[in-house]
């Protein structure tokens, strides 16, 4: 799909969920997902905003509870980038011992597995920024547990393609899979393919069963590898003007949001610092997505560089950004994100005692008079 720009239209994205058919349909890759992380990686909308939404659309805490866990995993790992901070792009439990090399197969790149799904999925991620999330794990498993590829290099060449981009999201993600941030590896085969994509393909290398495929060498198609240098082109935006009477405000590519102190008289500057995108670089298409969204945030105003090059910077008495742990650098004063779960704080050891948690919290909403829903 076209992911649209605008903010009623990204509102209009929002009203439209539906929890009970995404339950349903959710793990299928036609089914009713909401697509709007690219908007909630983006900082355009949170989280909460989306529940709001939903308890406000009449939806019960109970047949919104498989779609509020998947806003709690986006959470979870933001929480656990938090606490380990950029420790999460090592291994944080295990260097599993099955990886065979540090590049990526040749024939990924290309979208030339053999696997039509997987192929489809690789050209649809490149193309338009952006795959359904279980392809996502089948393409991470195939490069991680079967071409037996270590999951740091490909995980970035995923990232750089997404226009929902969320580096806590993606490489704890990759880790999950590749069983460094898991007790196991994850592993998908034709048959799961087809199930979930609606395909009937036999006679590839992942059709085979479970304990087949973590005995099996590595398939001759998936065997050569490759390295890559993935760059990003910014823009030439460096002629703004600051009113240094006037507090700043610095936007980033983590927070795109329109109504953040919408009422304030300020400086509004998207800054694109160099030395971030070149330690996590994005396509093309990323920034042309992010450049976009910028437009629905009143006189902003884009500057290319880093933060200490924005002119009358010393100047300005009072500067707000928003807490993120990839601008921590940023000065001034940091105001807290919108969660869903602001007071389930800190590492958990594993999802499920971080959901235990979450649910909880949701309990006493739903038991709350004033907020319960039909």
């Amino acid at each position: 799909m076209d992911f649209p720009l605008t903010y009623p239209a990204i509102l209009d994205m929002v009203e439209k969920i539906q929890p009970g058919k995404y339950a349903q349909t959710r793990n299928y890759t036609n089914g009713a997902v909401s697509q709007l992380s690219p908007y909630i990686s983006r900082g355009v909308i949170s989280t909460k905003q989306v529940l709001d939404s939903i308890l406000s659309r009449g939806y019960s805490i109970y047949e919104s509870e498989k779609f509020i866990q998947q806003l709690a995993w986006r959470e979870y790992y933001q929480r656990t980038w938090q606490h380990y901070e950029d420790y999460i792009f090592d291994d944080i439990k295990i260097n599993y011992s099955g990886v065979q090399n540090r590049k990526i197969s040749q024939n990924i790149l290309a979208a030339k597995t053999g696997i039509n799904v997987i192929d489809q999925a690789i050209n649809e991620m490149i193309g338009k920024g952006y795959i359904h999330n279980h392809l996502r794990m089948y393409i991470a498993s195939i490069i991680s547990n079967i071409a037996r590829s270590y999951w740091k290099l490909p995980s970035e060449w995923m990232y750089y393609h997404l226009l929902d981009g969320d580096l806590a999201n993606n490489t704890l993600s990759w880790q999950w899979i590749a069983g460094s941030f898991s007790s196991k590896q994850y592993y998908c085969n034709q048959e799961n393919i087809n199930k979930y994509a609606n395909s009937s393909q036999q006679n590839t290398f992942l059709d085979k069963s479970y304990e087949e495929l973590t005995t099996s060498e590595i398939p001759h198609s998936l065997k050569e590898t490759a390295t890559i240098h993935l760059t990003t082109n910014l823009p030439n935006r460096r002629n703004i003007k600051i009113d240094s009477t006037l507090p700043l405000l610095i936007y980033n590519s983590y927070n795109l949001d329109p109504l953040w102190r919408s009422d304030m008289k300020a400086n509004r500057v998207l800054i694109l610092e160099p030395s971030h995108f070149k330690q996590y670089p994005v396509s093309n298409k990323v920034i042309d997505f992010i450049i976009g969204l910028s437009k629905n945030i009143k006189d902003i105003q884009i500057f290319t560089g880093e933060i200490n090059e924005i002119p009358f910077l010393k100047d300005i008495q009072v500067i707000y950004s928003k807490e993120h742990p990839a601008f921590k650098h940023l000065p001034g004063n940091k105001d807290k994100r919108d969660w869903l779960f602001p007071d389930i704080e800190g590492q958990h050891n594993s999802f499920f005692s971080y959901w235990k948690k979450c649910l909880r919290q949701l309990n006493k909403l739903n038991n709350n008079p004033q907020l319960k829903r039909a």
